[in-house]
């Protein structure tokens, strides 16, 4: 438990950017397709953890990336970033820092979010758009009760929410089964890597000031189903129907919004689909690059 992860097939550098150094993961030995931006996703996530099955098959066909965003993972001292819109706008820096113009961009639930704000401010840039499990595509939850209650946590002063988040983190493991459909399915490297980044200082606190601006008190400050319509490059929608999270309608709402969107509704399938089922996953996605590809 005390090494921290690196998925098969990957490299680790890091990028100096905005007075710190943002960890990224890359593929050895690249293919020469458009470049893949991964991002992962809020809680206790980091890049290791969200593409641990995937970076290794994605870059024998191009360049893969896969930062942590500042507040997650091996991140140090880049200001946070604490809205979507503001992490896309970083994503595109870091971009430029590792001189790529355009990629396909492709995140899981937070960070497919991030993938869509990036899509939608940085147009020129995006090649094709892989959105997972991706949040920011609900007006509000479907509780209402539950819905009240997430904005009433977002109220929390720091010196009660880094404590108590601090607290739940210790039961992560059991948080995480009833994240997936089928535990089996995560790979025990992953789980100890969600542990690990779980028990980290301060873990979480940069998720609690995303849920901050996107939870409103009674609906959702950061939707973005009324813009959506403007993505024109290929997207690809990917989601297990058994998300006890992310409520896959707000995929299929995104989907049908997105001209030319390919929706992927996985059965028996929870929040982390691209682990939970990655072999399906990578068939869309192989799909998605070759339209991608065909439109650069």
């Amino acid at each position: 438990m005390s090494e921290r992860l690196l998925p098969p097939g990957a490299l680790e550098t890091f990028v100096a950017l905005r007075g710190g150094r943002v960890r990224v993961l890359e593929g050895s030995d690249p293919g020469e397709g458009v470049p893949m931006l991964l991002v992962h996703g809020g809680g206790a996530d980091n890049a290791a953890i969200s593409w641990f099955r995937l970076l290794d098959p994605l870059r024998r066909e191009r360049r893969v990336i896969a930062p942590d965003l500042p507040g997650f993972g091996y991140t140090e001292g880049v200001p946070y970033a604490e809205t979507a819109a503001d992490m896309a706008d970083l994503l595109a820096a870091l971009l430029d820092a590792l001189a790529i113009e355009r990629v396909i961009v492709c995140g899981v639930s937070m960070g497919g979010e991030v993938a869509i704000q990036f899509a939608l401010r940085h147009p020129t840039r995006c090649a094709g758009l892989i959105a997972v499990a991706a949040g920011g595509l609900i007006e509000r939850y479907k509780n209402p009760v539950a819905h009240h209650m997430a904005w009433l946590a977002t109220l929390l002063p720091d010196p009660i929410l880094v404590p108590l988040s601090a607290l739940a983190n210790r039961f992560v493991r059991t948080a995480l089964n009833q994240m997936v459909h089928d535990r089996h399915t995560v790979p025990p490297e992953v789980v100890d890597e969600f542990v690990r980044e779980s028990r980290r200082p301060r873990a979480g606190y940069v998720y609690g000031r995303y849920n901050k601006a996107a939870i409103g008190p009674r609906r959702m400050r950061n939707n973005a189903l009324g813009e959506v319509h403007r993505i024109s490059v290929p997207t690809l929608l990917f989601h297990g129907t058994a998300d006890p999270l992310v409520d896959p309608a707000g995929s299929v709402t995104a989907a049908d919004r997105i001209d030319g969107a390919e929706l992927v509704l996985v059965e028996k399938c929870g929040h982390w689909a691209q682990l939970e089922m990655h072999e399906r996953f990578l068939t869309a996605v192989a799909s998605l690059t070759e339209r991608a590809e065909a439109d650069a």
